[in-house]
C-alpha cells in the first residue's frame, strides 16, 4: 500500500480524499493555488504545494506543476478526483513515466471513453445501444445545421470532451444552432481543450440514470446498483438518487451487464461510470441508450456508497495498489435509499445566477459534522457502518456533508460554484426526501447566494417525490422561474407568531440594556405582523420554556423553545409541530428562512402600523435602456456597437462566469447609445455593459 498520495484537486473533493487516505493511514499532499491558499483542502492534508495563479490553466491544469509537486514530496500516487485532469490520457501517461502510479484507469481506458466521439463508436460496435446522431467531428455552423436538419429537431450538440453540463447545447430550430454551435465549440476548447462538436437526437422525455462500474487489475469487473440524476438545470445535475425509482431489478441487471461488457472491451479498472438516456415514457424500461463513460469518480457517488456500504475512494486506492476486489458481483448490497443534493453559490430568485464573493459565515446542518464513507470496505457490514456516523432526530436516518469551504472563505469565479453536498441516508425514498427538507433548514450561509431554498422546494414537490421525473423536470415545474416553495396557511400562521415573538424579544432586550431605547414590556404584548400582503394582529407573552401568541384573537399558540436575540436558527415546537427556522434582520424588517422560501416580515407596534399606512413607497430606478451584468464574470464578447440598431431577442453580449458562457439579449428594440464595457473587462454584477437610446 501506498505511503503517501498527492491529490491534484480542490475544495470538497479534495477534502473527501484526504480523510479516507487518512483512516488507511496513508499521507496526503495537498496542491493549491493562490485562490486556495488559506482552503480547508490545504489545511487537512500533512502537506502542501503552491502550483500557481488562480486560473486553472496556470495551476491544476497544469501537469508538470503536479508531476514536480511528487517528485519534491515523494508522492507514490496521484488521486486526481473529478474535473482538471482526472480524464487526461495524457497526465496518467506522464505520470507513469515519471514512475508515480495513477489512481484511477489504465491511460488507454481513459482514451477510448472519455472521447464522446469514439465512446460512441466503440459501444455502437460492441452491440451497446446508442442515441441516433452524428458521429464525426463538424467543423462550421452550416454543416451542423445541415446535420440537424437531417437527425430532425430536437438535437444534442455536444462537447466530445465535455463533461458536469459544460459545452452542451439543446437546439430545437436551426436559429438555435447558429446561436449555440460556436459556443459549444468554445466552452468545449475552454474548459477541456478540445473544441470538436458531434450532435445527436435529443430524447424526449429523457431520464438520466447511470451505472457505478468498479474493476480491479486481475480482470474483476462489477456493477454497484444504478443512480438516477434526471433532475437537472442546464444539463447540469442538481439532485440525485440510489437506487432510480424507475429502474426494476430486471432493467438493473441488463442495464449492470451492459455497462460491465463495455468496461471490459476497453481493459477497465478502478471506478467509473455509464451513462445512460433512458426513455421515460416506455414502461418497459427497455429504452436505454448509451451517452458516455465518465473515466473517474463522479461528483455523486456518496449516494451509491450510501447504499452498499462501500467507500468508493477507497476501493480506488487498492485497486491501483494492486489488490484484488475482496467481494463478488452477488454480494453487492442495495440497502435502503440515498438522496444528494448539490448546495450552488447561485442565486435561485435570480434565475440561478452564479454567486461569488466571501462565505462570511458557513454552517452546514448541526447533526451533520463529520460524516465520512464508512470505515470497512465490506459491503456486508452496513449495519455496523451506519453505527459510525452522526445520525439525525430520527435513528434510522442518516446525514452527511461532504463540502470544502469555511468561514471566511472565497467562492471565485475560476472554479465550479459548488458550495457542499448534503447526502441524506434512510430506509426508504420518502424518509430520504424527508431528511433533505429537514437538513436543508439547518444550512447557514451567509455573504453570498445560494440554492438552498430551491433544493428543499425540489424536495417536496409532489411531482419529485413521486417519482415521476424527466430531464426537463425544472424548466417545465418552473418555466417562470422560481420564487420560493409554497406556502401553506398553518405554516403562515407559525411564521407570523414567531416573527412576533422574534421582535417582542429583542424590544424586551434593548429595554434592559442601559442609553438603549426600547418600551416597557407588558404582560401581553400587541404587535402587527406584516406578512405576504396581509396583516396579522399578535398577542404575545414569553416565558421561561417559551412563548404564548394569540394570532388574530383566534387560539391560544404555544410555542415550546427560546429565541435569544442574535441567534441565527430557532427549533420549536408550535402546538406540537416542529419548525426549524433561520431567523436574520434585515434592515428593519426581519427575514425568515424555512421549508423552501425566505420571508421578509415587518413587525411594528399597533400604532406605528396604522401611521405606516400613508407611507409613500419609493419607486424603482428605470433600468429598462441599459443591459446589465447579471452577475460577476468575463465579457467574453460584445456583439454590438454605438448606432447599432438591436431587435427584441438580439443577442448583445457574451459573458462567462463559473466556467460557462451565458449570452445576453436585447429585452425589447433599441439603438445603442454607449458601450462602456469592453471584450475582456471583468465585470461586477449589474455593472452596465450597454445603454440604449
Amino acid at each position: 500500500m501506498f505511503k503517501k498520495i498527492l491529490i491534484a484537486n480542490r475544495g470538497e473533493i479534495a477534502c473527501r480524499v484526504i480523510r479516507t487516505a487518512r483512516r488507511m493511514g496513508i499521507k496526503t499532499v495537498a496542491v493549491y493555488s493562490d485562490a486556495d491558499a488559506r482552503a480547508p483542502h490545504v489545511k487537512m492534508a500533512d502537506e502542501a504545494v503552491r502550483l500557481g495563479p488562480p486560473p486553472a490553466s496556470e495551476s491544476y491544469l497544469k501537469a508538470e506543476l503536479i508531476i514536480d509537486a511528487c517528485k519534491a514530496t515523494g508522492a507514490e500516487a496521484v488521486h486526481p478526483g473529478y474535473g482538471f485532469l482526472s480524464e487526461r490520457k495524457s497526465f496518467a501517461k506522464a505520470l507513469a513515466k515519471a514512475g508515480i502510479t495513477f489512481i484511477g484507469p489504465p491511460p488507454n481506458a481513459i482514451a477510448a471513453m472519455g472521447d464522446k466521439i469514439e465512446s460512441k463508436k466503440l459501444a455502437r460496435d460492441a452491440g451497446v445501444n446508442i442515441v441516433p446522431g452524428y458521429l464525426d467531428d463538424i467543423a462550421t455552423t452550416d454543416e451542423a445545421v445541415k446535420i440537424a436538419k437531417d437527425i430532425g429537431f430536437p438535437v444534442m450538440m455536444k462537447a466530445s470532451a465535455g463533461g458536469g453540463g459544460k459545452g452542451m447545447r439543446l437546439a430545437w430550430s436551426e436559429k438555435d444552432v447558429r446561436e449555440g454551435f460556436d459556443s459549444v465549440k468554445r466552452e468545449g476548447l475552454s474548459s477541456f481543450g478540445d473544441d470538436r462538436v458531434f450532435i445527436e437526437k435529443f430524447i424526449e422525455a429523457p431520464r438520466h440514470i447511470e451505472i457505478q462500474v468498479l474493476g480491479d487489475q486481475h480482470g474483476n469487473i462489477l456493477y454497484l446498483n444504478e443512480r438516477e440524476c434526471s433532475i437537472q438545470r442546464r444539463n447540469q445535475k442538481v439532485v440525485e438518487e440510489a437506487p432510480s425509482p424507475f429502474v426494476s431489478p430486471e432493467m438493473r441487471k441488463a442495464m449492470g451487464e451492459q455497462a460491465v461488457a463495455l468496461a471490459r472491451a476497453v481493459g477497465y479498472y478502478s471506478a467509473g461510470t455509464v451513462e445512460l438516456i433512458v426513455n421515460g415514457a416506455d414502461p418497459s424500461g427497455k429504452s436505454f441508450y448509451f451517452l458516455e463513460m465518465n473515466t473517474r469518480l463522479q461528483v455523486e457517488h456518496p449516494v451509491t456508497e450510501e447504499i452498499t456500504g462501500l467507500d468508493l475512494v477507497e476501493q480506488m486506492i487498492r485497486v491501483a495498489a494492486g489488490e484484488k476486489l475482496a467481494f463478488g458481483q452477488d454480494e453487492v448490497r442495495l440497502d435502503g435509499w440515498a438522496v444528494e443534493t448539490r448546495v450552488y453559490a447561485e442565486d435561485p430568485y435570480r434565475g440561478f445566477l452564479p454567486s461569488t464573493g466571501r462565505l462570511v459565515r458557513y454552517r452546514p446542518p448541526i447533526e451533520a459534522n463529520t460524516h465520512h464513507p464508512s470505515e470497512s470496505g465490506d459491503p456486508a457490514s452496513k449495519n455496523e457502518k451506519l453505527g459510525s456516523r452522526v445520525r439525525g432526530n430520527d435513528e434510522s436516518v442518516v446525514v452527511r456533508v461532504d463540502d470544502g469551504v469555511a468561514d471566511g472563505g472565497e467562492v471565485s469565479m475560476f472554479y465550479d460554484p459548488m458550495i457542499a453536498k448534503l447526502i441524506t441516508w434512510a430506509p426508504t425514498r420518502e424518509a430520504a426526501i424527508d431528511a433533505q427538507v429537514d437538513a436543508l433548514d439547518q444550512f447557514v450561509i451567509d455573504g453570498i447566494s445560494d440554492n438552498v431554498d430551491f433544493l428543499s422546494a425540489l424536495m417536496q414537490h409532489t411531482r419529485y417525490r413521486s417519482g415521476e421525473i424527466t430531464t426537463g423536470f425544472i424548466a417545465e415545474e418552473y418555466p417562470e422561474g422560481f420564487e420560493g416553495a409554497p406556502t401553506d396557511a398553518q405554516l403562515i400562521a407559525d411564521l407570523a407568531a414567531i416573527a412576533g415573538m422574534v421582535a417582542v424579544i429583542t424590544d424586551e432586550r434593548a429595554a434592559e440594556i442601559s442609553d438603549q431605547l426600547g418600551e416597557a414590556v407588558h404582560p401581553l404584548c400587541e404587535r402587527v405582523v406584516c406578512f405576504g400582503g396581509a396583516e396579522h394582529k399578535v398577542r404575545i407573552k414569553p416565558y421561561k420554556g417559551g412563548t404564548l401568541a394569540l394570532l388574530d384573537g383566534g387560539e391560544l399558540i404555544d410555542i415550546v423553545g427560546r429565541w435569544a436575540p442574535g441567534q441565527r436558527l430557532l427549533t420549536v415546537l408550535i402546538d406540537g409541530r416542529k419548525r426549524i427556522v433561520q431567523v436574520r434582520r434585515a434592515g428593519r424588517d426581519w427575514e425568515l428562512q424555512t421549508h423552501g422560501a425566505t420571508h421578509r416580515v415587518q413587525v411594528l407596534s399597533p400604532h406605528v402600523a396604522d401611521l405606516a399606512k400613508y407611507m409613500v413607497d419609493k419607486p424603482a430606478p428605470d433600468l429598462s435602456r441599459l443591459l446589465l451584468a447579471p452577475m460577476p464574470g468575463l465579457l467574453t464578447r460584445l456583439d454590438v456597437a454605438v448606432g447599432d440598431k438591436v431587435e427584441p431577442g438580439q443577442p448583445v453580449a457574451v459573458m462567462e462566469a463559473m466556467k460557462m458562457e451565458n449570452i445576453l439579449r436585447a429585452a425589447r428594440a433599441a439603438t445603442v447609445k454607449a458601450t462602456p464595457a469592453k471584450a475582456g473587462d471583468s465585470l461586477a454584477v449589474d455593472q452596465v455593459i450597454v445603454e440604449f437610446e
